[in-house]
């Protein structure tokens, strides 16, 4: 089987990785992530996710190479990391009582195979909480690199009254559902023996 490389800096993409229970290694992408004027929070996405499996593969010849970015749309707004606490409150402030499109894509560059490309869009329902609420989980989690500051996976469940998707993992970060049918498509199926 050829190496495969995680093309990210995510402790949560690695974690998810991790339940396929294939080996890899993880290499840091060298991308701006800096979405393009008038770009779209989807194409963004995909840019991003493409970007950094391409940057990587140049330096692995012969691996595959995984690469994955997500961007929350808010009325075709993006939101991404908010690095901060005051950028956190601000992107949760604007985002409750609304429905939120999280937008995962996910690249996959294989010498052999090409380049496979594809998104996981999440529809999520925010609750309306006060304000010492949201600052009480942002203090918790401090999900400062979390597209729209919503971590799901742990203390963020409770900002949310539904989420909607095709593969549960794509909110987190990665999309194991719709990476395990790229990686087939590579002649690595899974599970492995």
């Amino acid at each position: 089987m050829a190496p495969i490389v995680l093309a990210s800096t995510s402790t949560y993409r690695r974690q998810l990785l991790q339940r396929l229970r294939l080996p890899f290694t993880v290499q840091a992408p060298r991308v701006d992530e800096r979405a393009l004027a008038g770009e779209a929070p989807r194409d963004t996405a995909r840019r991003l996710a493409l970007a950094k499996a391409e940057a990587v593969a140049a330096g692995q010849p012969g691996a595959i190479v995984i690469g994955s970015d997500q961007v929350a749309d808010v009325d075709g707004e993006a939101l991404s990391k908010p690095g901060t606490h005051e950028a956190a409150l601000a992107q949760l402030k604007r985002m409750q009582g609304r429905e939120v499109v999280f937008h995962t894509a996910i690249a996959l560059v294989d010498i052999r195979g090409g380049q496979h490309l594809d998104d996981v869009p999440t529809l999520v329902r925010f609750r309306v909480l006060p304000a010492a609420s949201l600052d009480a989980y942002l203090r918790a989690e401090q999900p400062y690199d979390c597209a729209g500051a919503a971590k799901i996976e742990a203390l963020g469940i409770t900002l949310v009254e539904s989420v909607c998707s095709d593969d549960p993992t794509a909110l987190i970060g990665l999309p194991l559902i719709r990476l395990t049918t790229m990686l087939a498509a590579c002649g690595i199926f899974l599970p492995a023996q």
